[in-house]
């Protein structure tokens, strides 16, 4: 059987960058440099798939004051549809993706395979074929980890391409890493 290749971009909006509500280091270098990877490398992939945190109502997912997040199961607000800051990061706006993907609009979803698109298809039923996944995207400690583990469970094989994405502290990168690579994951630099 041919290898049938995914590129799934995760999670690269402004709300994970510098200056959004939930910022990860480096948030804005990994999307300008998922852009050039993915403008170069195309036609590597049979499909292109971005998933965005879309956040209408997720309940104990967003910490209300007076609690403070405690950044493990509640977190500040973020990622709330319809605002700019959860639109595509615009380094990726020449990206023109196969398709995309919402997800956590009404609960917490770390995972792209939570998602839906606009016409109400899961993430595993758009990768239908495909054997394969890169995975790139924000954070690697959370939603690229989990987005990874879901393809290998899904039978595809998973890479995670280490220099396209950032975690949210370098201890939970180390442990996301170990986690990964323990499932199968093969952790690896994009060139």
């Amino acid at each position: 059987m041919s290898e049938r290749r995914a590129l799934l971009v995760v999670d690269v909006q402004p709300t994970f960058c510098e200056g959004g509500a939930l910022p990860v280091a480096g948030g804005n270098a990994v999307a300008q440099a998922i852009a050039e990877y993915a403008a170069a490398h195309r036609d590597h992939y049979a499909l292109v798939v971005t998933t965005q945190d879309w956040h209408i109502d997720p309940g104990r997912h967003f910490a209300t004051p007076p609690e403070e997040p405690d950044y493990v199961d509640t977190w500040p607000p973020h990622g709330v549809a319809g605002t700019a800051e959860a639109e595509l990061h615009p380094a990726l706006a020449d990206l023109a993706p196969d398709a995309s993907v919402r997800k956590g609009q009404y609960a917490a979803a770390y995972s792209g395979f939570e998602g839906t698109d606009g016409e109400g298809r899961t993430l595993a039923q758009l990768l239908d074929g495909v054997t394969a996944v890169d995975v790139v995207g924000l954070a690697e400690s959370h939603c690229v980890k989990e987005t990874a583990l879901d393809a290998v469970r899904a039978g595809m094989s998973a890479r995670v391409l280490s220099d396209l994405t950032a975690p949210v502290t370098p201890e939970q990168g180390e442990l996301a890493r170990a986690e990964m690579r323990e499932a199968g994951v093969e952790i690896t630099p994009s060139r």
